[in-house]
C-alpha cells in the first residue's frame, strides 16, 4: 500500500478545499469501498481526508418526504420506521446489499459512489479503460457475465454495483453536494453517467464534491418492491435487479417508476417501460410489452445474453405482484 497523508478538517467546507485543492486527495467515508481499493492497489491517493464526522447522521422530514443525511449508515436507514413503510423499496434494496458488518459501516454519501465490481477494474495487471484511460478493456471478449447489456461503449462494458442507488433512480431522489463553489442540487437520476469514451467518470461530481444528504419526495406510489437475482444468496451482487414503484387503481396502471440494476454503467430508470405501463391496464402481456419496449436496446455480449430474459422475467414477476 502506497503511504498517504491523513486529514481529520473541522468542517465540510474546510474538507472540500483541501480535496479540490490535491488531485491525488479521496474522501473518506465509511470507507467499505475505498479501504478494499487501496489494498488492491486500484486507489493510490497522496492524501485521506476523513469526513465521516463532517455530515449529518440524522434523518428528517423535509417537503412532504426525508432528508438523508450524507453521514448516516446503511443499516440505521433500512431500519428506520419511516423508511421502511414509506420507501419499502429502499429498505428492501439496502438489506439485499453486503453484509450487516458492511451495512454498520457503509453510509448514505458513499454508497451511490462505489466504483464498479468489474474483475478487470479490480486486477491492476490487466488493461482497464475505467482504472488506466487508454489502455483498453479486458471484458471486451473476456468474462463478461456481470456486464451491461445497456448504454456500455467500445471503451467499458462495466455495471454499477450499489443496490440501494437502484431504489433512489425509482424514487425520484435528489442529492445535495457542496463543492468549491458551495451547494447544489442533483437529481439522483443525473448523478451517475454512461461510459462513453471517458468511463473513468463514474459521476457527474468534480473533483472536490462532497455529497452532503439524499433527499427523498413524498411517495410516488404506494406499491414498493425491489428484487434482486444473484448467484447466491447473500453478499453476491446482482446479475439483474428491478426497482418498482406503481399506483394502480381499479385496474389501470395511474403512475410506474422503474429502474434496473446489474445491466449498465449507473442505475438504469426504465423510462420506456415506465411509459408503456402508464395509464395501461394491468395484465402479463403489458408487463411484457413494457420490458420489451425497454430492452428492445440492449446490446448483450457473449456470456450475458441471458440478462435479457432474466430481467424481462424479474420485472414481470415485480409488476404481478405489484398489481
Amino acid at each position: 500500500m502506497k503511504p498517504f497523508a491523513y486529514d481529520s478538517p473541522a468542517d465540510a467546507a474546510t474538507a472540500v478545499r483541501t480535496v479540490a485543492g490535491d488531485p491525488s486527495a479521496m474522501y473518506l467515508g465509511g470507507g467499505t469501498n475505498l479501504v478494499d481499493h487501496l489494498k488492491l492497489g486500484v486507489a493510490r491517493p497522496g492524501r485521506i481526508v476523513d469526513v465521516t464526522h463532517l455530515t449529518s447522521t440524522e434523518i428528517v422530514e423535509r417537503d412532504g418526504g426525508l432528508s438523508i443525511g450524507a453521514g448516516v449508515r446503511n443499516s440505521e436507514l433500512a431500519a428506520d420506521p419511516r423508511v421502511r413503510s414509506r420507501y419499502p423499496v429502499l429498505a428492501s434494496a439496502l438489506l439485499a446489499g453486503a453484509s450487516g458488518q458492511l451495512r454498520n459501516m457503509a453510509t448514505t454519501g458513499g454508497n451511490p459512489l462505489q466504483r464498479t465490481r468489474c474483475v478487470y477494474f479490480q486486477d491492476v495487471t490487466t488493461a482497464c479503460n475505467k482504472r488506466e484511460p487508454g489502455s483498453g478493456c479486458s471484458a471486451i471478449g473476456g468474462y463478461t457475465r456481470y456486464h451491461a447489456i445497456l448504454g456500455a461503449s467500445s471503451e467499458c462494458v462495466a455495471t454499477h454495483p450499489s443496490d440501494m442507488a437502484v431504489a433512489l433512480a425509482a424514487l425520484d431522489a435528489s442529492v445535495r453536494v457542496l463543492g468549491p463553489d458551495g451547494e447544489r442540487t442533483i437529481p439522483f437520476t443525473e448523478l451517475h453517467r454512461l461510459p462513453g469514451d471517458s468511463p473513468e467518470k463514474d459521476t457527474v461530481l468534480e473533483h472536490g464534491d462532497l455529497i452532503t444528504a439524499i433527499d427523498l419526495p413524498a411517495p410516488p406510489g404506494d406499491r414498493q418492491r425491489y428484487r434482486k437475482v444473484r448467484d447466491r444468496a447473500s453478499y453476491a451482487f446482482a446479475l439483474v435487479s428491478v426497482a418498482a414503484v406503481l399506483s394502480v387503481d381499479d385496474g389501470r396502471i395511474r403512475d410506474a417508476r422503474l429502474a434496473f440494476g446489474g445491466v449498465a454503467h449507473k442505475p438504469w430508470r426504465a423510462w420506456q417501460a415506465e411509459d408503456t405501463l402508464r395509464d395501461a391496464h394491468v395484465s402479463e402481456d403489458v408487463f411484457r410489452a413494457a420490458a420489451e419496449a425497454e430492452l428492445a436496446q440492449a446490446e448483450p455480449l457473449p456470456g450475458n445474453e441471458f440478462k435479457v430474459p432474466l430481467l424481462t422475467r424479474t420485472l414481470v414477476a415485480v409488476l404481478r405482484e405489484l398489481s
